[in-house]
């Protein structure tokens, strides 16, 4: 998915339950006449990361026969990973690497954009609803100047009090390993719980940790999180118990170590200092015309142009 936000400082702000950060999506446009609207809760004014999770989009459920469903054109990525999480529907996904998948619920589809990658993700025809997650994760500096790959992994599910655990990256005490590419300590997983289901989950103290609710409302000892909000729990905490609302809830469970290094986040790139996105840029720009060795190729369809550079020295984030 492209960032189609470069100036983060319009987001909502955070409200603070105590040590629980309470972040407020703000509504996005994917772009064109009929604009599929994405949630974003990450970056925000008062967070960049929650562990090397550097971003956060939330979409759907959509009536593709309304919106139009997703259609995002070759875009490029630098310094990051792309993870795509589907609730319903099907995305037909194309990189310069040479991969195809079809990202499905419960699969995970995993890119690692290193150096340099270009991709594009178009809802397929069988798709009539269209909701999910997209989240990137930064790569630390001694990973983010790797071939680009693409990894498709099975998740792992285990029941955990009265609800369920669908574990697609990292690991999680009480249910396990998944075994995809990672570069940090961080896990992602899925959770749903019935109307007044409880589960605590069981946290590794180093890392941050966070909960999107798709779907309900969640109640925790440290406050509530409403609907399509992101709840942060800062890392030292041991556990984490959750209880549903008065409706089923589902929601996306983030977590990790602090990355522990400065990033400057534009557009879709991720580099450690504003001459790393001009660059980025330059080879992407070039590359529209003449072909671009960094990003590789993507056949039969026009690629999106960069938008233009601020004119002053974009900021680190930590």
């Amino acid at each position: 998915m492209s960032r189609t936000d470069v100036d983060v400082e319009q987001t909502l702000s955070a409200t603070d339950n105590g040590s629980l950060e309470v972040i407020a999506p703000r509504d996005v446009p994917l772009g064109g006449p009929r604009a599929m609207t994405v949630r974003r809760t990450l970056p925000s004014r008062s967070r960049t990361m929650v562990g090397a999770w550097c971003f956060l989009d939330h979409y759907g459920p959509d009536n593709v026969a309304d919106t139009g469903g997703m259609s995002v054109p070759p875009h490029p990525h630098t310094g990051l990973q792309t993870v795509s999480w589907l609730f319903d529907g099907e995305i037909e996904h194309r990189d310069s690497t040479g991969a195809y998948a079809l990202v499905r619920p419960g699969e995970l589809n995993l890119m690692t954009a290193g150096s340099g990658i270009q991709h594009s993700e178009i809802s397929t025809k069988n798709t009539s609803v269209l909701h999910g997650v997209q989240l990137w994760v930064a790569l630390p500096e001694s990973a983010r100047h790797q071939t680009p790959h693409f990894d498709a992994v099975a998740s792992r599910r285990q029941r955990i009090g009265n609800g369920m655990v669908t574990l697609f990256m990292g690991s999680l005490a009480d249910v396990g390993l998944v075994r995809a590419p990672t570069y940090t300590k961080l896990l992602a997983a899925q959770i749903d719980l019935p109307a007044h289901g409880t589960m605590t989950l069981h946290l590794s103290t180093s890392c941050e940790h966070g909960l999107l609710v798709d779907t309900g409302l969640l109640d925790t000892p440290e406050g509530t999180i409403p609907s399509h909000h992101l709840g942060v729990l800062p890392a030292g905490h041991t556990s984490w118990t959750i209880t549903a609302g008065d409706h089923p809830v589902r929601a996306v469970l983030i977590g990790g170590e602090p990355l522990g290094e400065e990033i400057v986040m534009w557009w879709n790139f991720v580099g450690k200092t504003h001459q790393d996105i001009v660059e980025a840029r330059n080879a992407w720009q070039e590359g529209l015309h003449d072909g671009s060795q960094r990003f590789g190729h993507l056949p039969d369809m026009p690629a999106l142009p960069a938008p233009e550079l601020p004119t002053v020295t974009l900021k680190s984030r930590q």
